[in-house]
């Protein structure tokens, strides 16, 4: 079975990160993705788990990378443990809209 393998961390941006660990010091925190594009063909969003980014945030981050870079979009804490999965339709399906930004950069 032949496949592409994605190899990448969970989030791109940890403070920590900016001092020289990962990114050059002194690197704007607005050039991170970029730069860890060139590292990595792949990146969880971490950050939607806790709140929900806005469609075009997700577009703007499907526009600012490489065409076979992948996201793969962890699930919302309001579905999953807040709602506890009752009634997801409305809250699932603002998810789907908003991840859906992402287009063919979507990973499933």
């Amino acid at each position: 079975m032949a496949g592409e393998v994605y190899i990448g961390t969970s989030g791109w941006i940890y403070p920590h990160w900016g001092s020289g660990v990962f990114y050059p010091a002194g690197m704007k925190q607005s050039e991170w993705l970029n730069y860890y594009t060139r590292h990595f063909n792949t990146v969880e969003v971490n950050n939607s788990f806790y709140r929900l980014p806005e469609r075009h945030t997700f577009e703007a981050w499907r526009k600012s990378t490489p065409d076979s870079f992948r996201f793969a979009v962890k699930g919302s804490r309001f579905i999953t443990h807040m709602k506890k999965l009752n009634t997801p339709e409305v809250s699932a399906a603002k998810f789907l809209k908003n991840v859906a930004g992402l287009g063919e950069k979507l990973a499933v």
